[in-house]
């Protein structure tokens, strides 16, 4: 369907070579691999914090959480409800110590706390967690620039690719972060006027509709009764979901890295807050938005659900929309993208070309080096990103679906790392393989819902490594320094300060103002609860 105008393209361009320029400007500061990997740390907080916010609410959510909703109603939002608890552990458990060492990547915790097989075990979980996100990304990307200007969707892939790419390996860490700020504006732009428009063409008033819609089921957003075997079920949102975005945001790559380039402690901290207050808000308008679509097109099947909020914007004929839709796409896309090519470029030069092979080469070695590897990552996620367009299926759904089976591993490791006194790297590597086998288990022999597998997982994972580590090398009497037990114990015997100002340096502190993010989420319950019964 090609409802591009002069207009649209218009918009497009100023969109890309914006971008490209920005992309540009900013790869003048680089002239190291740690310029690359966390800048100079003078990002201030609030942009790193957009950043974080630009780079999860991707394509997929534009275009995949109205999809997913559409079937499932404002049910989907359970899944998407837990952030304020998430950002609530992450910045209590996980950031104090990523930011205290002083490490590019993350993933050198391990090391210290059991050894190199665990550091280049999680590394690998991430590359190939990381590559098959990524794929999904660009997958999502291609449906709109094949929906709305006809172009195939191989060409669609290679664009986007070589924009992210281009700006990505020039500018680092920095050229993704101020990229990202300028991309959320773009996007959230487009979905404003989207919303704003499909409330407009509703075939009744949106009070007569949101009746409707109740009467239909649509809008009970949170199912206590739930089993195992429901997706969206309340329980599976508050306690399953909630530890794989702590996974997401805790263990992951390139959601940490970026606030690793923050100016201290506390502005790391606030970044990520940034997310934990916001992100309920934007999926909420985006999971909206799709059980409005089901009232304004009457629950009509779609080829591909995807496409939905495409389908209506070539509907509404606002011009300029479709221009600005696309340039919202690629904006989300490419936030997403430079994100991931930037951490899978820095680990695989930290955690296995520098670690392995080339221990002693100059910074501007590994810069070069890094930018290979950015070339590297975007060329191999081209084969899944065509593979998952065989899914009609929502592919915010589908991408958390994959995610599901890794997440476990990573959280297992990090929880045996943070809370275990006697676990020990040989312990560590028998219980992650079982959780992997765990998981698999569940997924092909069960009715468990993709939820819950983070949790069953990572229990696995804690459990077996413990009795492992036990068994092979007995329990031990004191708590390594890289426990939270043991960073406390650390501090005290130093004489450390605790705090960089109103923020605590120390893991499993927890600062004043996080205990905000706790009522944020008894409030989103509250909301989500009621919402239904107020109507």
């Amino acid at each position: 369907m090609n409802v591009f105008s002069n207009l649209d393209w218009t918009i497009v361009i100023l969109y890309l070579c914006g971008n490209l320029y920005l992309g540009y400007i900013l790869s003048k500061k680089v002239s190291t691999a740690e310029d690359f990997y966390v800048g100079r740390k003078v990002t201030p907080w609030w942009a790193i914090g957009i950043s974080v916010v630009a780079t999860y609410v991707s394509a997929l959510t534009f275009m995949g959480a109205p999809a997913w909703s559409y079937k499932e109603g404002l049910s989907v939002m359970a899944i998407h409800l837990n952030y304020p608890l998430v950002i609530f552990l992450v910045i209590t458990f996980f950031l104090p110590f990523f930011y205290n060492s002083g490490v590019a990547s993350i993933y050198e915790y391990q090391e210290r706390r059991f050894g190199p097989k665990a550091r280049g075990l999680i590394a690998s979980i991430f590359l190939v967690s990381q590559s098959l996100t990524s794929a999904a990304i660009l997958y999502a990307t291609s449906l709109v620039i094949g929906f709305i200007t006809g172009m195939e969707v191989i060409h669609a892939i290679i664009v986007v690719s070589a924009i992210a790419l281009f700006y990505t390996a020039l500018g680092g860490t920095t050229a993704v972060i101020w990229t990202d700020v300028f991309q959320s504006a773009v996007l959230f732009v487009g979905a404003f006027i989207i919303f704003f428009g499909l409330i407009d063409y509703l075939p009744g008033s949106l009070d007569e509709t949101l009746v409707q819609l109740k009467s239909t089921g649509k809008l009970k957003a949170l199912d206590f009764s739930a089993g195992f075997d429901y997706v969206t079920g309340a329980w599976a949102g508050i306690i399953g979901m909630a530890l794989f975005h702590t996974t997401v945001y805790g263990t992951n790559q390139m959601m940490v890295q970026r606030t690793l380039a923050s100016k201290n402690i506390g502005d790391a901290k606030k970044s990520y807050l940034l997310m934990g207050f916001a992100a309920p808000f934007i999926y909420f308008l985006f999971i909206l938005m799709g059980v409005l679509f089901y009232a304004y097109y009457g629950g009509k099947p779609f080829d591909n659900d995807n496409t939905i909020i495409l389908q209506f914007a070539a509907d509404y004929g606002l011009p300029g929309l479709m221009g600005i839709i696309a340039a919202a796409v690629m904006a989300a896309s490419m936030s997403s993208l430079s994100a991931a090519f930037h951490s899978l470029s820095t680990i695989s030069t930290l955690d296995f070309y520098q670690r392995y092979f080339r221990r002693e080469e100059t910074p501007e070695h590994y810069l070069k080096v890094t930018r290979l590897f950015t070339l590297f990552w975007a060329a191999v996620i081209v084969l899944p990103a065509i593979l998952y367009s065989k899914s009609g299926g929502s592919v915010l759904e589908v991408l958390s679906k994959v995610g599901s089976f890794f997440v476990g591993a990573q959280l297992g490791m990090y929880a045996l790392g943070f809370f275990s006194k006697s676990a020990n790297e040989r312990g560590l590597l028998i219980g992650t393989v079982t959780g992997f086998g765990m998981v698999w288990f569940v997924a092909t022999q069960t009715d468990i819902a993709w939820p819950w597998y983070c949790l069953i997982g990572a229990a696995t994972n804690f459990g077996v490594s413990t009795l492992a580590s036990i068994a092979l090398e007995g329990r031990k009497t004191t708590w390594s320094p890289y426990t939270i037990k043991g960073q406390k114990e650390k501090f005290r015997a130093e004489g450390m300060p605790e705090k960089d100002g109103k923020w605590f340096l120390v893991p499993g502190r927890v600062d004043k103002f996080s205990y905000l993010l706790l009522v944020f989420f008894g409030a989103v319950i509250a909301f989500l609860a009621l919402f239904d019964y107020l109507v």
